[in-house]
C-alpha cells in the first residue's frame, strides 16, 4: 500500500490531475491486476450474504416502497436492465432503479457486512449498484462473473481504504459520502473504463453524495435505509454521464471550496489514503466482517454476551 498525501489546494495552484486523489482511486480502478482466489471466495460470500439479508426485509415498508418505485422504471434502453429481489426473474428495471430497490432490501435491517475505523461503513453497499450495472450490460459488453468480482473487489478496497483515512462523522457528514466514489469506481472496473471516465465518474458521485448525519439521529426516519442506495444510484448515473463526455468538479477533494475544504477539516486539512500500488492485489474485503445479529456492529458482543447471561441466569 502507498500512503497518497491529501490536502486542500488553492485553485492559483493548478493541482495537476495526476496529483489529485479522485484521479489515484481512477488508477486503482484501471489497474488490470487479478483478484486473488481468497478475496474472490470472499466477494461470492458477500453476495450471498446480501442476498440473504435482503430476502429477510422484503416485505418491510421502506423495502417495498423502494421496489415499488423501480418497477415504475422499466428496462432502459442499450441494455437489458437489472432484476430487483422479491420480484421474478423474467423482470428487469433500470439499472439505477435496481440499484436503489436493492440497495434499500440489503440495508433496512442492518445486517450485512461493516467495517470501522476512522470512518463507519458498510461496504456490502457497493455490491447492488455494480451487480445492476453487470446485469444490465452484460450482454452488450460481454461480461463475466470475473468482470463483477473485479468490479466488487475495487469497490471494497476504496470505500475501506477511504474509511480508514478520512472521517466523515466527525464533522456530521453522512457515511455514504465514501460510498458514492467507491461505487463509481467499481462500476468503472468492471465495464473497463478509462481513468479518466472513472475520474470524472468518481467526482460527481461524490458531489452528489454528502449530505448530514441527520438521517442517523434524532427522529430515525426510513431515509436512514435508503441513504446508501441513493448513493449508489447516483453512482450509476455518474458513470453514465462521464461515459457521455460529462464532466465533474476539479478538483473535488483538494478544491478551495471542495469536500474537505468547506465539509470536512478546513483548508488546513491534510490526510494520508492508503490505496494498493499499481499491481498490487485489491484485499481490503478480508478486513470487513459480516454480523450474527440485526444490530450495529458495536452492539453484536453485547448481544452475545445478554443471550449467554441469559442462559445462566
Amino acid at each position: 500500500m502507498k500512503l497518497h498525501d491529501v490536502r486542500v489546494h488553492r485553485s492559483d495552484e493548478n493541482l495537476a490531475r495526476r496529483d489529485q486523489l479522485a484521479w489515484k482511486i481512477a488508477e486503482v480502478a484501471t489497474d488490470p491486476v487479478e483478484v486473488t482466489p481468497e478475496v474472490t471466495e470472499m466477494v461470492i460470500n458477500r453476495v450471498i450474504d446480501n442476498a440473504s439479508v435482503a430476502a429477510a426485509s422484503l416485505t418491510r415498508r421502506p423495502v417495498v416502497s423502494a421496489r415499488s418505485q423501480a418497477l415504475s422504471h422499466p428496462r432502459s434502453i442499450g441494455g437489458d436492465g437489472a432484476n430487483t429481489f422479491g420480484t421474478d426473474a423474467a423482470i428487469r428495471v433500470s439499472p439505477e432503479w435496481a440499484a436503489w430497490a436493492n440497495g434499500v432490501a440489503v440495508r433496512e435491517l442492518d445486517y450485512h457486512d461493516t467495517f470501522l475505523s476512522a470512518e463507519y461503513s458498510h461496504p456490502g453497499d457497493n455490491i447492488p449498484p455494480i451487480t445492476a450495472a453487470a446485469q444490465h450490460l452484460a450482454a452488450e459488453r460481454g461480461l463475466t462473473g470475473r468482470d463483477l468480482v473485479r468490479g466488487i473487489a475495487t469497490g471494497y478496497e476504496i470505500q475501506i481504504d477511504l474509511v480508514k483515512a478520512i472521517s466523515l462523522h466527525e464533522h456530521k457528514i453522512d457515511h455514504v459520502a465514501h460510498l458514492g466514489p467507491s461505487a463509481a469506481a467499481g462500476i468503472g472496473t468492471l465495464l473497463g473504463l478509462d481513468t479518466e471516465t472513472i475520474f470524472q465518474a468518481i467526482g460527481q458521485a461524490l458531489h452528489t453524495t454528502t449530505a448530514t448525519r441527520q438521517s442517523r439521529k434524532g427522529e430515525i426516519s426510513s431515509w436512514k435505509a435508503h441513504a446508501p442506495a441513493f448513493a449508489g444510484k447516483m453512482a450509476i448515473e455518474a458513470v453514465d454521464r462521464a461515459m457521455r463526455g460529462e464532466t465533474s468538479p476539479t478538483p473535488i477533494y483538494e478544491g478551495e471550496d471542495g469536500v474537505i475544504a468547506w465539509l470536512l477539516d478546513g483548508p488546513t486539512a491534510a490526510y494520508q489514503v492508503p490505496l494498493p500500488e499499481r499491481g498490487e492485489a485489491k484485499r481490503a474485503i478480508l478486513d470487513s466482517y459480516t454480523k450474527e445479529h440485526s444490530a450495529e456492529y458495536q452492539a453484536q458482543a453485547w448481544i452475545d454476551l445478554a443471550r449467554k447471561l441469559h442462559n445462566q441466569h
